[in-house]
C-alpha cells in the first residue's frame, strides 16, 4: 500500500475486527471489496490512482487479510455487515460500492443495509450470469452441486484447489508472475475460512437481494467469462456492464490504468443519473 494510505480498524456487527485502508479526501467515497480468498491489497492501484479525486477505501472482509477470523457464521450477508461497519466508521455521506467476484453480492447486501449513503453498486467481474439461476430447477441443482464440490476440494487439498481455481481466473497467456502472485496472496486466507465461506454460498439466493436494490447496478467485467446483460436486466432493469477485452477475473490487477478509467467514467455517469 502507498505510504499516504491510512490503516484503520473497526468492528463488524458481530464484533469481528475489520481492517481497511483509506486514502484521499472528497465528498464522494469509493469503497472497494475483494472477492473470496483475496484481500484489500488487490486494490492498491486504485488507492494510489484515484485518491486525488475521491476518498478511496479498500476493505479486508472478515477472515481475509488482516481482519479477524473468529466469526461463527460465514456468509455474504455477514460480509455485507462488514462493509456497513466501515461506511459507518468513516461517516460517509455518499459512497459508490465496488465488489469483485463474491464482493459483488457482498456490496449489494451492504447497500440494502445502508440505504441512504449509497449512490450505486458496481460489480467487478461478477454478475455475469445474474438472471440465469431462475431458468430451471436443474440449473440451480447443478450450480449447488458444483459449489459443494469446490468447497470439499478446498477442505481436502487447499493448495491444489487454489492453484486449480486461480488458473481458471486468468486467460492462458496471462503474465505468469501475476497469476503466481495472486495465488500466493490468496493462500494466506485460512483454509477453514475458505471452506466455510464456499459452503455458505451453496444456499444463497443471488437474485433476490438484487431485485430489492434501489440504486443503480453496474459492472466492469473481463471477457474471460461472458456477461449476459439481457438476463441480468430481467432481474435489475437498469443493469449495464463494461467488458474489458482479453482480461480475466482481476481487471484491477491486469489492466489497472484502463480499469481506473472505467471506474471514473462509471462514477461520473452514476452521479449524472442521480
Amino acid at each position: 500500500m502507498s505510504a499516504r494510505t491510512e490503516r484503520t480498524t473497526c468492528l463488524s456487527l458481530d464484533g469481528t475486527p475489520i481492517v481497511y485502508s483509506a486514502a484521499g479526501n472528497g465528498d464522494l467515497a469509493l469503497l472497494f471489496v475483494h472477492g473470496g480468498m483475496a484481500d484489500r491489497s488487490f486494490f492498491a492501484a486504485q488507492l494510489d490512482a484515484l485518491a486525488g479525486r475521491y476518498r478511496v477505501i479498500a476493505v479486508d472482509l472478515a477472515g481475509h487479510g488482516e481482519s479477524g477470523t473468529g466469526r461463527k457464521k460465514w456468509g455474504i450477508p455477514e460480509f455485507g455487515a462488514d462493509v456497513k461497519s466501515v461506511v459507518e466508521a468513516e461517516k460517509l455521506k455518499r459512497v459508490v460500492l465496488f465488489g469483485n467476484s463474491l464482493g459483488g453480492p457482498t456490496v449489494v447486501e451492504a447497500a440494502l443495509l445502508l440505504q441512504g449513503p449509497v449512490v450505486g453498486v458496481v460489480g467487478i467481474d461478477t454478475f455475469q450470469d445474474l438472471g440465469q439461476a431462475g431458468r430451471t430447477p436443474e440449473y440451480r441443482r447443478l450450480a449447488a452441486e458444483e459449489m459443494r464440490r469446490r468447497a470439499e476440494a478446498f477442505r481436502s487439498d487447499y493448495p491444489a484447489a487454489m492453484k486449480t481455481m486461480v488458473q481458471m481466473l486468468f486467460h492462458p497467456d496471462a503474465d505468469p508472475k501475476l497469476t503466481a502472485e495472486a495465488e500466493r496472496r490468496m493462500l494466506r486466507t485460512p483454509d477453514a475460512v475458505a471452506y466455510a465461506m464456499l459452503s455458505s454460498v451453496v444456499e444463497y439466493d443471488f437474485e433476490a437481494p438484487v431485485r430489492r436494490l434501489a440504486v443503480p447496478l453496474r459492472a466492469i467485467n473481463g471477457d474471460l467469462y461472458p456477461t449476459d446483460v439481457a438476463a441480468a436486466r430481467r432481474v435489475k432493469p437498469d443493469f449495464d456492464a463494461i467488458v474489458m477485452a482479453h482480461v480475466g477475473h482481476y481487471p484491477m490487477l491486469e489492466q489497472p490504468d484502463e480499469f481506473n478509467g472505467h471506474v471514473a467514467a462509471t462514477v461520473e455517469a452514476l452521479l449524472k443519473a442521480k
